[in-house]
């Protein structure tokens, strides 16, 4: 694994070893920057669920002005670190460890741009974190929220109730990624 693009290009990363964690695959992030590429530069990225922390790093790399990380796993997180500190970005990187909702009902302050959660597959993380999103007024009317998963039906069924909407899906694989704005909204 290795940044894509931008200032840390071609940065290999360190990776967490086991089957508790799934790296959104190289080819998958290139994709998912290449759609984003006119929203990052200055932007907040939230990278929920972050494991090794490429996206969120990636973002950062191709000028976000700050992304926030958060897992909850201690492994995950000094895997972060390491790659925080390979890639010359802390300063531009918030990271938590903690569990996701947590982070998103007391520790973030201010709208994000960009939110990508990849949760562990076979959950809801994505519908709760999305709900949480709304509840706590951190979407800005231009907000993007992309969402990997690899059972994208039963994650569209269960994103119905809330106020928005779908604006993209793109499938590579196994993987879907589920781009979302607010209703009446972006």
């Amino acid at each position: 694994m290795r940044i894509i693009g931008g200032k840390a290009k071609g940065t290999k990363l360190y990776t967490l070893e086991g089957k508790n964690t799934r790296p959104t695959l190289d080819r998958v992030r290139e994709s998912l920057f290449n759609i984003l590429q006119q929203e990052i530069r200055d932007s907040i990225f939230l990278d929920l669920f972050s494991g090794s922390g490429a996206c969120g790093i990636e973002a950062v790399s191709r000028g976000a002005k700050k992304a926030i990380l958060c897992d909850n796993s201690k492994q995950a997180i000094q895997i972060i670190k390491k790659n925080i500190e390979k890639t010359h970005t802390k300063e531009k990187i918030e990271l938590y460890q903690m569990d996701f909702k947590e982070v998103l009902k007391t520790q973030i302050r201010e709208s994000v741009d960009i939110i990508f959660i990849d949760p562990p597959y076979q959950t809801n993380f994505a519908y709760e974190a999305v709900k949480l999103l709304i509840h706590n007024n951190l979407l800005k009317e231009e907000s993007i929220i992309i969402i990997e998963t690899d059972q994208e039906e039963i994650v569209k069924e269960q994103l119905e109730s809330l106020n928005i909407k779908i604006i993209d899906e793109r499938k590579y694989g196994r993987a879907y990624l589920i781009f979302l704005s607010q209703k009446g909204k972006g």
